[in-house]
């Protein structure tokens, strides 16, 4: 019996594909979240975010070469930025270029066609230390020592997910094996000009940061900053403005929900259901039939965005005052960077020349809706 989306199972009760990667990413990111609060190292929350983007995404569990490549990849984000410290702090003019340099570079390697992962950790890397190292070396280097543990936890947990919830469990004619639909064709001069858009949305943001002295109080802005430049690097302009609006709109209002049963039953538990829950929700939003969901990076983003906003929020205590407080600035700060990226977007789209109209100028986002279709439409 066909269901829409394979997130049903069949009429014999076995699942679906979706349906195993929709459970797989609640399970694994709840578990992610649990381990980190309850050992609560600093900077814990950076672990179910990196399980959320591995299993956010339809591939098997990456082998032991790949998970510490992933890993890796973050850990050098982040000396990388180290190194771009002593120029920012000693020819402010010379380290500010090459700030403007890596952070292009992280948008450009997505925009061609690399891994939306990497992009995102490359850009999070050099963006948080190079606006905590100009306030404390101290705090950049707890900065490093947090997000390295929360990498290979996060990594661990991708495993674990896989383990406990494999592709396997799914009924055999989900799992039958389907050609990967080809990566777009993105022009050289479509790629750099995705780049250069991107690079307007975080590099303003990422200077706000590098002159405010309290730069890592506002780390999961930068994150969430981050994931914005990645998140727009290949929409067409109302689509990269809709997919913003409506990832911080659904990812804030989650958090919000969340925040408030807290308030009223503060315990672990609780809140590893509230991520669990957060994920059945986008879930079907993300996964369909043996790929992916048309919409699934403005969900994928949401949810995202309610777990980087919820979790440091708790760790600030919940119920207190001071903590209402900080969770409400960090709501306020999240609109307001999701209004200028959506204005900055329209605007650098504006003075785009007339030569990147036509078949070259088509957003890599429609193709991507026209492959999510045609494989829908295979399985």
């Amino acid at each position: 019996m066909p269901t829409d989306g394979n997130i049903a199972g069949t009429a014999d009760g076995v699942p679906g594909l979706a349906s195993i990667r929709i459970l797989r990413l609640a399970f694994g990111t709840a578990s992610s979240l649990w381990f980190s609060q309850a050992i609560g190292w600093d900077m814990s929350y950076i672990s179910p975010v990196i399980t959320m983007l591995m299993l956010g995404l339809p591939m098997p569990a990456p082998n032991l070469k790949g998970g510490l490549g992933f890993v890796a990849a973050l850990v050098l984000s982040l000396f990388a930025g180290l190194l771009l410290l002593p120029p920012i702090l000693n020819q402010p003019m010379v380290g500010f270029l090459l700030l403007i340099l890596a952070l292009y570079w992280s948008f450009y390697f997505t925009a061609k066609g690399g891994s939306a992962i990497l992009g995102t950790f490359f850009t999070m890397g050099i963006a948080m230390c190079v606006a905590i190292g100009t306030v404390s070396i101290d705090g950049v280097l707890a900065v490093i020592k947090g997000v390295s543990f929360g990498a290979v936890a996060g990594i661990a947990f991708v495993w674990i997910a896989h383990a406990t919830i494999p592709d396997s469990m799914a009924r055999d004619d989900s799992f039958v094996a389907v050609a990967k639909p080809a990566a777009p064709q993105v022009s050289l001069y479509q790629a750099r000009w995705n780049a250069f858009r991107s690079l307007a949305i975080v590099l303003p943001v990422a200077v706000w940061l590098l002159l405010s002295s309290a730069s890592t109080a506002y780390l999961p802005v930068m994150i969430k900053v981050a994931s914005m430049g990645q998140q727009a690097s290949n929409d067409a302009t109302r689509l990269a403005g809709r997919s913003l609006i409506l990832s911080t709109l659904i990812g804030g209002a989650g958090a919000i929900v969340g925040w408030h049963v807290l308030r009223i039953t503060p315990t672990l538990s609780v809140y590893t259901l509230l991520v669990a829950l957060g994920a059945l929700i986008a879930g079907p939003k993300i996964f369909r039939g043996k790929g992916m969901h048309p919409d699934n990076a403005t969900w994928s983003y949401a949810y995202m965005t309610m777990i980087v906003i919820l979790a440091p929020a708790v760790l600030d205590g919940v119920g207190g005052a001071a903590a209402g407080a900080k969770f409400a600035d960090r709501l306020i700060m999240f609109a307001a960077t999701t209004i200028y990226a959506v204005l900055a977007v329209y605007i650098f789209d504006a003075f785009r020349p007339i030569r990147s109209t036509g078949r070259s100028a088509r957003s890599a986002s429609e193709h991507r809706r026209n492959a999510a279709a045609k494989t829908q439409a295979a399985g």
